[in-house]
């Protein structure tokens, strides 16, 4: 019934709006007869708002195409947006193509800081020390 849906949104110009949850429009469908997505629930799962953005970017799609979040300040989303972008950001610099060392050093310490197991001066960075206080 779904495609039945998605057909009539695609061949009736009066329809233009298609309403669907992220998780639902983020598979197996494809909405290129839509130019703009609003996304109004985020997930924490950035791909998954990802995936439901790429419903509208496919073979066949002619116009520029909006992506558009609804985000209040102060709220919930807010913070799971930031969290979603630190983890794309995250991903962008681990599979950079850059070879340059400094930036090596960088997601190595974002890799450390996210496990917890920063190394500041004069401390150990193993979870626990078999070493005698005393010398």
């Amino acid at each position: 019934y779904r495609q039945e849906l998605i057909d009539q949104f695609t061949e009736d110009e009066d329809i233009f709006v298609f309403l669907l949850s992220t998780r639902a429009g983020g598979l197996g469908i494809n909405m290129t007869a839509a130019d703009t997505v609003i996304i109004h629930d985020i997930d924490f799962n950035p791909y998954n708002d990802k995936q439901a953005e790429d419903r509208c970017h496919r073979v066949g799609q002619t116009k520029p195409v909006k992506i558009i979040r609804l985000i209040s300040k102060d709220t919930i989303e807010e913070g799971m947006l930031r969290i979603a972008q630190d983890k794309l950001q995250l991903e962008r610099d681990i599979t950079s193509l850059a070879d340059d060392q400094q930036k090596k050093g960088d997601v190595v310490t974002l890799l450390k800081a996210a496990l917890g197991i920063v190394k500041t001066d004069g401390q150990s960075n193993s979870a626990s020390s078999n070493s005698d206080p005393s010398s």
